[in-house]
């Protein structure tokens, strides 16, 4: 069973290890080693709230989400979203995406769009497609792959 919610300061160890070990794996975000502590801790606890998923053995996930842009663009939402190499394929990046839609909706946004979806991230296109979302354009050769090379980015979206 996943439990989500906000996470907390006593969360950020685990949430950098997971973030390092999607990093390492050089397929999923465009960030590098530059992309330090200090970083991340801005990235994730102070820009937008953070939220994380946690079963038994701990925080397994975590997303983060809040306006695309501000002002005039301030009524879409983007979301981020990390799931431990541990337990991928197991419903918990499921669990985050449904939960961030639904905070989404309940603080008045009216669609969500996500700005660079990694194109050969599969199981993250597949997952946003069976939760409505559609490739709203296509950026191409803007992801540099650890094994592939330069590989194309979608920006996804959906109305809430």
């Amino acid at each position: 069973m996943v439990d989500i919610r906000p996470a907390s300061m006593d969360d950020f160890n685990t949430m950098w290890n997971i973030f390092q070990s999607v990093i390492e794996t050089g397929d999923a975000l465009p960030f590098g080693e530059s992309f330090d502590r200090d970083t991340f801790h801005q990235d994730w606890f102070t820009s937008h709230p953070a939220y994380v998923a946690t079963n038994e053995s701990g925080v397994i996930g975590m997303y983060k989400m809040g306006a695309n842009y501000p002002d005039l663009g301030a009524h879409v939402s983007s979301a981020t979203f990390l799931v431990s190499p541990d337990v991928q394929g197991k419903g918990v990046g499921r669990a985050l995406v449904c939960h961030s839609l639904e905070r989404a909706r309940s603080e008045g946004f009216s669609a969500m769009q996500f700005n660079y979806v990694v194109s050969t991230n599969v199981a993250a296109v597949e997952l946003y497609k069976s939760l409505g979302f559609s490739i709203a354009g296509t950026l191409p050769k803007a992801f540099r792959h650890k094994r592939l090379g330069l590989v194309d980015a979608y920006v996804m979206f959906r109305f809430l």
